[in-house]
């Protein structure tokens, strides 16, 4: 059998750095409250705060001579690394990775006096990688009623095991490291070289590499300098609003056509906001700006140093209300001074260089921020707020959403995540197999359980509003129903285009013509079905009788689909009758109870479940599930068609699924009425083994 060789995207250096980056800032900025909690804590409380208090602050001794342990030392000790440990675990392995990777870290902390962040950010993600591994070996093999304790024990042991680990091997490295880099730290300001490094941190923000320097050394470096001085100037090496301010303020001035008109409102987005992508794409015009950049944020660390200065938290983000919300109390004039210092001297260079070229800013601002939003891999909001949305026919969909990445997951979601939503994954799945993208994983969920992880998120177009904020970095496609939409050939050759170098040159002439020039939902079935049979292979079968094995008990030893399950001449003539009448017949098998039956109508009333080919799918709503006692179909044909909301329907079928086990029931049903000529068979049968015999694949 022949194997399809798909082009890999090629990733470079700078993209690697970014993710390790993402990941290191994906563990730190869920925390940042806590951040700010032990900050204002330290500010108010410590023996240097604006209220000394010995019991919270955490110094002197109490009556009975005992030193007061306070809140700063426990909260900078234990509790910042254990939350960055589980957000660390969790983000590899859900929650089970996170409990592991705050149980190996405690063993890192209690191995050193130091404030564990490096640690953390070390044992985190590897405890939950582990147990992931761990998990892995024994998957399918634990007997009924021992997944709860092999899952307990397994976790138990394993954590136990790394804090062993952290605490006799990896706390002195951690140690070494910081107190390493403590030293550079320390020689670059006793010897005046610490504005330097503006020369790395203002490109690397442009480029979207900080996150690897801030939140991976800067951050750790930065609380435990503040622990030990009440404060830290390395805060504010890569936070200071200033450099990114003056550019903004030169554009204002001396820029022309959109660059000059948005510069107002990117400059308060910026500097209150704290939101400092937003003035990349102005540097991405010119990139010569970047020495704006570099010189305001040398002056700004300058200035720093001179007096002394610094924060005693993160400000995060870096708005100048968060970074005085964070100064300490002695350095309010000099990080006031470092932040106006540092924005003159990025608008004097940023203007004199405005000013002396030919091109004074007035390039187009929309390609500059598709620049910006490709090197950082995601859709921009603020910035697409003040150029308007960029809308490619190739790569991109009607809510604006740039394609910046190959597309690699696609997730079909609707209001249960059990009916509709499943069907359309199964056929679209088998159109992209077809298209010879195996790799490319398409599932289904329910709104409600949507997170920012997918790439293309499908949805009908009654319930895309739900979606959109659920998944915003994702690109949208609302259809009208999930079995034959023209859409799916659009994303078909997105999903060609975004992950073959040939397909996104080639398909340059071609992508923008499905919308106008697709076929109508009828005629979109033939592909479907080429499709899904292309991508079941000879297993697919159209053929009438072609499942000749006999089926398969279901998950507890009962069939999902019985032929007292099977009505060829329902006697509804609406749609809430057929609801009912296929209901009734999920009642008898004793799958759901009554509550489903009217959390069918429930469902109904929200989103219609009419999938295209003349075929209905009725279920429960995601909240009904409790009421399903075995995953169970019910089938009843009406011959002569009953209406549904609008569209005629033929073919009802009542969907029971009981922990996912109904996704391959959908599968089947998808590849039937994707099929004409299977649709047709069902029409013209006249006995229920017929149409048991069509649907023999959902028993298996």
């Amino acid at each position: 059998m022949a194997t399809e060789t798909v082009a890999k995207p090629r990733t470079s250096l700078r993209v690697g750095v970014q993710k390790f980056g993402t990941f290191l800032s994906g563990m730190i900025m869920p925390n940042i409250g806590a951040f700010i909690a032990w900050g204002l804590i330290t500010a108010l409380f410590i023996k240097e705060g604006w209220i000394p208090v010995a019991e919270l602050g955490g110094f002197g001794t109490n009556a009975e001579g005992v030193a007061n342990p306070g809140l700063v030392g426990p909260m900078v000790k234990y509790l910042l690394p254990l939350l960055i440990a589980y957000t660390g675990g969790r983000m590899v392995y859900d929650v089970r990775g996170g409990v592991v990777g705050a149980i190996a870290t405690m063993g890192v902390i209690a191995g050193t006096s130091s404030p564990m962040f490096i640690g953390a950010m070390i044992m985190g993600p590897l405890g939950g990688w582990t147990i992931k591994q761990l998990d892995r070996l024994w998957d399918g093999k634990i007997r009924p009623g021992f997944e709860m304790l092999v899952n307990n024990f397994s976790a138990g042991i394993w954590g136990a095991a790394l804090a062993l680990g952290g605490f006799y091997g990896l706390s002195y490295i951690v140690k070494i490291f910081t107190d390493g880099a403590g030293t550079v730290v320390q020689f670059l300001v006793n010897n005046g070289l610490l504005p330097l490094t503006s020369i790395f941190i203002e490109p690397a923000k442009v480029l979207f590499l900080n996150n690897a320097i801030n939140h991976g050394v800067l951050t750790p470096l930065g609380i435990q300098q503040s622990l030990d001085h009440g404060k830290s100037i390395l805060f504010l090496l890569e936070a200071n609003p200033g450099p990114g301010l003056g550019i903004l303020l030169a554009y204002m001035f001396f820029g022309r056509g959109a660059a000059k008109a948005s510069a107002p409102g990117a400059a308060i987005i910026h500097f209150f906001g704290g939101i400092h992508e937003i003035y990349f794409p102005y540097v991405l015009m010119k990139p010569i700006l970047i020495l704006a950049a570099i010189g305001g944020g040398m002056t700004g660390i300058a200035t720093l140093a001179i007096t002394n200065s610094g924060l005693v938290a993160p400000a995060a983000p870096g708005s100048i209300i968060a970074v005085i919300a964070q100064t300490s109390r002695d350095s309010y004039v000099g990080v006031i001074l470092a932040v106006v210092l540092a924005a003159t001297v990025s608008f004097l260079i940023a203007s004199l260089i405005l000013r002396t070229s030919k091109n004074k800013g007035e390039d187009d601002l929309s390609e500059a921020t598709s620049r910006m939003e490709a090197m950082k891999g995601k859709k921009s909001s603020v910035s697409s707020a003040l150029v308007g949305d960029r809308v490619d026919d190739r790569t991109s969909d009607r809510s604006g959403t740039v394609l910046t990445r190959p597309v690699q997951s696609i997730v079909f979601a609707c209001d249960a995540g059990m009916g509709s939503s499943a069907m359309g994954a199964s056929v679209l799945r088998n159109k992209i197999k077809a298209a010879g993208f195996p790799e490319v994983k398409v599932t289904n969920s329910a709104i409600a359980n949507l997170s920012d992880s997918y790439d293309v998120v499908i949805t009908h177009e009654d319930l895309t509003e739900r979606a959109q904020p659920r998944t915003a970095s994702a690109m949208h496609f609302s259809v009208d129903n999930f079995m034959n939409s023209p859409k799916y050939d659009e994303i078909v050759e997105l999903v060609k285009a975004s992950n073959t170098e040939e397909g996104a040159a080639s398909d340059t002439s071609t992508t923008a013509e499905p919308t106008a020039g697709a076929q109508p939902a009828a005629g979109a079935q033939p592909a479907a079905a080429a499709a899904a049979g292309a991508a079941a292979g000879a297993g697919a079968a159209p053929a009438h009788g072609a499942h000749a094995a006999e089926p398969a008990p279901a998950v507890g030893g009962k069939e999902v689909l019985l032929p007292e399950s099977v009505v060829l001449n329902g006697m509804a003539h609406d749609r809430d009758a057929a609801i009912d009448e296929a209901g009734q017949l999920l009642l008898d098998r004793g799958a759901v109870d009554v509550s489903y039956v009217h959390a069918m109508h429930e469902r109904e009333e929200s989103v219609s479940t009419y999938m295209g080919s003349f075929l209905a799918i009725p279920h429960g709503t995601n909240d009904a599930k409790e009421h399903i006692r075995h995953s169970a179909v019910s089938i009843i044909r009406y011959p002569e068609g009953i209406d549904w909301g609008g569209k005629q329907v033929k073919f009802v079928v009542g969907v029971a699924g009981l922990n996912n086990e109904h996704l391959h029931i959908l599968s089947s049903i998808a590849k039937i009425f994707t099929n004409k000529a299977q649709v047709a068979q069902l029409e013209e049968a006249t006995t229920v083994e017929e149409v048991l015999e069509l649907f023999g694949k959902v028993n298996a």
